[in-house]
């Protein structure tokens, strides 16, 4: 029941059918790899477009610039050493605080924010990261799904689903997938323990070749697995689909000790900052968190705790204390980029916009096309009333960004307060479309098309926004 108020009547109309249905899987192509029999490249990459554009637009998604920006800098360094040939990836952050990270055909990459709450160090969120790289380098959806074929065609659409539904709801998740899987299959549609060896072998090899220390892999899975225990019937979905296990642990490490142990830190500031961001964002009492935060700068006079002291004042409204605390970091993290922008959003927060703008109009100037930048000046000016600047910024952030969804509906915002009015509309369209709500879309449309004094060039695009709608709500019957 609560699966059908979170998936789309298409993709729930798909799943029921698809294990029923084996006549469609006989007619899809091959490409010539092992792994296509069953699903083309290019299959898969609609396929995780068109399942991409339901998650953002179904669960609560994570919109702290800093946090996505950090791990978006990570994943690219990883996938750089990966077996990705051509790696396409497409970043999705979660508001979620369960352990999980998911990664589906066409580039798709999803992380909770509680993924960098159970990692403790920067090399065991990697660690999943490369893990996850892993099976998207080795096709691994495609593999199951060829092996799957012959008694239940189709069945890892379910699988994906049960990773939508998780992602808006972690206890709904867990049941969507039991029940799709059954007391005795889950193992079954499960990675294989073969995908998964091969997976743990790949990314602990882009772990080394990163700079990072692959012995992170198996200290991630035992931290994993002593976490079992407080989960008690209800584990996190990753633990559900990746089950670890002692023999597994047991093969990580044997591998681990193979592979050469690089000389590098096990987090960085950056880890650091994103990570104490989300323990003050999750804290169901920024008090409470102030305090332990406060308590553990006066023990250890780190700047990560100073920064944790910091973040979690200026959750409380206490910004005279976050500023001092700030002003207590060591020279080398005042001058790190996310602190500089943590000042700045203080400083905004507390009403002292001319000071925070100072800031950001520098590193804009310093760090052009730096997401966390644009997207903290971009709010600040909409705060500032000057939605033309902040319009401008978005349009900026959005073409190396297409699928910001938060940017665009700011940049929709903008537009009206500036009174764009057809760039209102296809602002909203393109927000629609990102989200997969067609009917949205082509209302947006059709109200685009009564605005007065259109060009024949500003008819032919919004034709071509109805033409996209309808594209997407075939590919939302995920016929493949």
């Amino acid at each position: 029941m609560l699966a059908s108020k979170i998936l789309p009547p298409l993709l729930l109309g798909f799943l029921l059918s698809a294990t029923a249905t084996s006549q469609a899987a006989q007619s899809l192509p091959t490409i010539g790899d092992t792994s296509s029999s069953i699903v083309s490249l290019q299959q898969e990459a609609r396929l995780g477009d068109t399942w991409s554009r339901m998650l953002r637009g179904r669960a609560k998604l994570l919109e702290d610039p800093i946090v996505y920006g950090y791990l978006e800098d990570l994943l690219w360094r990883l996938a750089g050493n990966s077996a990705l040939s051509q790696p396409q990836l497409d970043l999705i952050t979660v508001d979620n605080p369960t352990l999980n990270a998911f990664a589906v055909p066409g580039g798709v990459i999803g992380v909770h924010g509680g993924l960098l709450l159970s990692a403790e160090a920067e090399d065991e969120l990697a660690s999943v990261l490369a893990h996850e790289l892993a099976h998207l380098s080795q096709r691994h959806f495609a593999q199951q799904l060829e092996q799957e074929r012959r008694n239940r065609p189709f069945m890892m659409a379910a699988v994906l689903g049960s990773i939508l539904v998780a992602a808006a709801d972690p206890q709904a998740g867990a049941a969507a997938l039991t029940s799709t899987l059954g007391a005795g299959e889950l193992a079954r549609l499960s990675f294989s323990r073969q995908n998964e060896q091969e997976a743990d072998r790949l990314g602990m090899a882009t772990l080394a070749s990163s700079g990072i220390d692959p012995d992170a892999m198996p200290r991630m899975f035992e931290r994993m697995q002593r976490s079992m225990r407080f989960y008690g019937d209800r584990p996190p979905e990753f633990l559900l689909t990746h089950p670890v296990t002692q023999s597994r642990i047991a093969d990580a490490l044997n591998r681990a000790a193979q592979l050469p142990t690089p000389n590098a830190k096990q987090s960085s500031p950056e880890f650091d900052i994103a990570r104490a961001r989300l323990q003050v964002h999750y804290a169901s009492r920024p008090g409470v968190v102030l305090e332990a935060f406060e308590a553990a700068a006066q023990q250890s006079g780190t700047s990560r705790d100073h920064y944790g002291v910091a973040m979690a004042a200026s959750a409380a409204g206490d910004y005279t204390r976050a500023l001092q605390a700030l002003d207590k970091l060591n020279n080398d993290w005042k001058r790190q980029l996310y602190v500089r922008i943590s000042r700045a959003e203080i400083l905004h927060a507390a009403g002292r916009n001319t000071d925070a703008e100072q800031i950001l109009a520098e590193l804009n100037q310093l760090y052009p096309n730096n997401l966390p930048v644009q997207k903290t000046y971009a709010r600040l000016l909409q705060d500032m009333e000057e939605p033309a600047r902040a319009a401008r910024l978005y349009e900026s952030l959005l073409i190396h960004h297409p699928n910001d969804i938060d940017s665009r509906f700011n940049l929709a915002e903008s537009y009206g307060l500036n009174g764009q009015i057809l760039r209102v509309h296809e602002a909203r369209i393109e927000y629609f479309l990102r989200t997969a709500d067609v009917d949205s879309a082509l209302r947006q449309v059709d109200f685009a098309l009564k605005e007065k004094n259109l060009s024949e060039s500003d008819r032919a695009r919004l034709e071509t926004y109805k033409q996209d709608a309808e594209q997407l709500r075939e590919d939302l019957k995920m016929e493949f």
